[in-house]
């Protein structure tokens, strides 16, 4: 970490905006959250051509603050010509950092692709690159999704770290022993790189709850219960969720966690408050 990072390691994640207006409303959130010196930040990336020009677009935008940016690149959906193709232009782009995902199958895409699985994207970077790129991966607390086993899952993660990943960034989640319990899992196989906790602010209860259902992020009982209290008091549900999750990554630094990436759905307030309370 350079003096000029924040102390935490803090990083910050975006979309692709589709529109005019949320492209230059991200140029300002850009600022906001540089001015906090992130050590990265990434910005996502749609499987089968959704979104990979936009996200290109993004990438040189997001990066012309000077805070590294690590595209996420997907595998599903794509042939191996495609992915050195665009390895070989974010190179000369400068850009030195990735975040390799699976992906998810787009409907109605005929073709899985080439490569299936997050370690064989790994592999097939540090084949085509070698070490030029610092590359991130995803990590399940809570287990992935379609994950036949939460044993599974884990033995899955550590052939991604051992395919040779840098780190790892967690889908989000509301209860640290999750996190904790899986790392200590991933360190019993072996795995030694960062683990750093994914974080997502609390501000719409029907956004969550929907994002959490479709990625298998547990949100507990009582959480649900009390934003549900709250209804449309959207300043009430600001500020527990502020508190909800400014707790829980308190609970993670002290635990030891290497840093904190927020998912900012490119909104700085949220997330800005819960940095404040932590510096």
């Amino acid at each position: 970490m350079s003096s000029q990072e924040h102390p935490l390691g803090i990083s910050f994640e975006f979309f692709p905006p589709n529109t005019d207006a949320g492209r230059e409303k991200l140029i300002h959130v850009r600022d906001e959250l540089a001015a906090r010196n992130p050590r990265f930040f990434s910005v996502t990336y749609g499987a089968g051509g959704s979104t990979q020009a936009r996200t290109r677009d993004i990438v040189r935008t997001v990066s012309q603050s000077g805070i590294t940016t690590a595209p996420h690149l997907s595998c599903i959906g794509s042939e191996k010509a495609q992915l050195r193709d665009l390895l070989a232009q974010y190179r000369e782009e400068g850009v030195d950092s990735l975040v390799a995902l699976r992906g998810d199958m787009p409907s109605g895409m005929a073709s899985i692709g080439e490569l299936r699985y997050a370690n064989e994207l790994v592999e097939f970077i540090r084949d085509e690159t070698g070490d030029h790129f610092e590359i991130a991966v995803g990590a399940y607390p809570e287990s992935h999704p379609q994950a036949p086993s939460f044993e599974k899952d884990v033995e899955n993660f550590a052939r991604k770290m051992n395919a040779g990943a840098n780190m790892a960034i967690t889908q989000y989640f509301f209860t640290a022993d999750a996190y904790f319990h899986f790392v200590d899992k991933a360190r019993a196989l072996g795995v030694e790189q960062p683990i750093i906790p994914g974080i997502m602010p609390i501000t719409n209860y029907t956004k969550l709850a929907r994002f959490s259902d479709a990625c298998g992020a547990e949100i507990p009982r009582w959480i649900r219960k009390q934003l549900e209290a709250y209804g449309d008091d959207s300043e009430a549900i600001a500020a527990f969720g502020t508190d909800v999750v400014t707790r829980l990554c308190e609970r993670l630094l002290d635990g030891g966690a290497p840093g904190l990436h927020f998912y900012t759905l490119n909104q700085a307030a949220p997330v800005l408050k819960v940095v404040d309370n932590l510096s």
